[in-house]
C-alpha cells in the first residue's frame, strides 16, 4: 500500500539528497533543491536524512493515502490540507487510510517536501532515488509524477495511536524566506570582470525570470562585462555557481546543473544559503553579499551542528516514546 496521485501538480518529483560519484561520467548530482527541508522532514518521521521524499513545486499535487501513514511537510508553505483541514508544517502528522492531501496557494517559498515514515519504495539508480528529468531515470519512472501513479511505501506504519503534539523550531536552523540577500564568495574568474561590473553585481538588484528551473535561475539585472573579451575553457561548475553569459546575463546553477560550463564564473553561492536560493519564486528580487571562505565555512558548520542537535533530540524522543 502507498499513495495514489490524483493530480500531478506543477512539477512533483521523487528526490533524495543526490547522486554522488558520477560527475566524471557526465551524470549530474541532482537531488532535492532544498536538502535542509528534505533532511529535516525525514528526521521528523524517524527516517535517515538521505531518504527520498516528494518535492512539490509551487502548485502541489493531490495525493490519496491508501493506508495509514506518518508524514511531515517541510520547506515552502503551499497551504497544505488533509481532508480539507489545514496541516501544520514542520511536524509529524498522522494521515489515516483514505485521507486526501491537497495544496493551495504559496504563503512562503517555492518548494515543499513530503516525507513518509520508512520512505517510498522506489528503486535506486546509481546509488540514488533522485529523479534525473533530462536523462529520464531515477525517481518514479524517470519523470515527474502524473495522475494515476501509484507509489508504495517501504513499510506500513503501525503506531497509529501515538499523539504527535510537538513541532520543529525553524528559527534554529532554517533561513528566513523573506530575506532575499544571498551570500557568495568570489568565483575563479571574478578578477576578470571590470571594476564597474564587480561593483554593479553587489550594489544592484537582480530579478528571477520565468526562464528559471531546476537546472538554473536566469537573472535579469545589470549586464556584466569582462575587462577583455576572451574564450573560456569549459571547467567544473557546482550548485550555486553564478555564470555570466556572452551577453552579460547572470545564471545561477541549481540542483540539475550540468557538470561543466564554458562561461566565466563570477561568484559561488555559499552552501548555507542553498535553501534560501531554492525557495525563491520567479519574479522575486535578490541581492548578493560578498563573504569570506571562513564566514561560509562557519555558517555551514553552524547549520550542520543545529541539524545534529535536532537529530539527537528526535532520536532520543522516538526511543523514549517506544519504551
Amino acid at each position: 500500500m502507498g499513495i495514489k496521485v490524483l493530480k500531478g501538480g506543477l512539477l512533483t518529483t521523487i528526490q533524495d539528497t543526490g547522486r554522488f560519484g558520477y560527475r566524471k561520467d557526465g551524470i549530474i548530482v541532482s537531488g532535492a533543491m532544498d536538502t535542509v527541508a528534505l533532511r529535516t522532514g525525514n528526521l521528523l518521521v524517524g527516517n535517515q536524512e538521505h531518504e527520498a521524499g516528494i518535492e512539490c513545486t509551487l502548485i502541489g499535487p493531490k495525493i490519496y493515502f491508501e493506508s495509514d501513514q506518518l508524514i511531515a511537510l517541510t520547506g515552502a508553505d503551499l497551504s497544505p490540507a488533509l481532508d480539507h483541514v489545514p496541516v501544520k508544517m514542520w511536524r509529524p502528522v498522522f494521515a489515516k487510510r483514505g485521507s486526501m492531501l491537497n495544496f493551495g496557494t504559496s504563503v512562503t517559498g517555492c518548494r515543499s517536501y513530503l516525507t513518509v515514515s520508512g520512505g517510498f519504495d522506489v528503486s535506486e539508480v546509481l546509488g540514488s532515488r533522485s529523479t534525473y528529468l533530462r536523462a529520464g531515470f531515477g525517481g518514479w519512472k524517470g519523470r515527474a509524477l502524473e495522475t494515476g501513479d501509484h507509489i508504495s511505501f517501504k513499510e506500513e506504519y503501525q503506531d497509529t495511536l501515538r499523539n504527535f503534539n510537538w513541532s520543529c523550531d525553524l528559527s534554529t536552523f532554517y533561513p528566513d524566506l523573506k530575506d532575499t540577500v544571498i551570500r557568495v564568495m568570489k568565483g575563479p574568474e571574478y578578477e576578470l570582470f571590470s571594476p564597474l561590473s564587480q561593483q554593479s553585481f553587489f550594489e544592484r538588484e537582480f530579478r528571477l525570470t520565468n526562464e528559471s528551473d531546476r537546472m538554473g535561475y536566469h537573472l535579469q539585472g545589470p549586464a556584466l562585462e569582462l575587462n577583455l573579451p576572451q574564450e573560456m575553457i569549459s571547467s567544473a561548475v557546482a550548485f550555486g555557481t553564478v555564470q555570466v553569459t556572452s551577453n552579460g546575463d547572470s545564471i545561477v546553477l541549481m540542483a540539475d546543473h550540468q557538470t561543466t560550463g564554458g562561461y566565466p564564473r563570477i561568484v559561488q553561492v555559499i552552501t548555507a544559503d542553498f535553501s534560501k536560493l531554492a525557495q525563491l519564486q520567479c519574479g522575486q528580487k535578490i541581492r548578493f553579499e560578498l563573504v569570506t571562505l571562513a564566514a561560509a565555512q562557519a555558517a555551514l558548520q553552524q547549520r550542520e551542528q543545529q541539524l545534529k542537535q535536532l537529530r539527537q533530540t528526535l532520536t532520543f524522543k522516538y526511543d523514549h516514546d517506544r519504551y
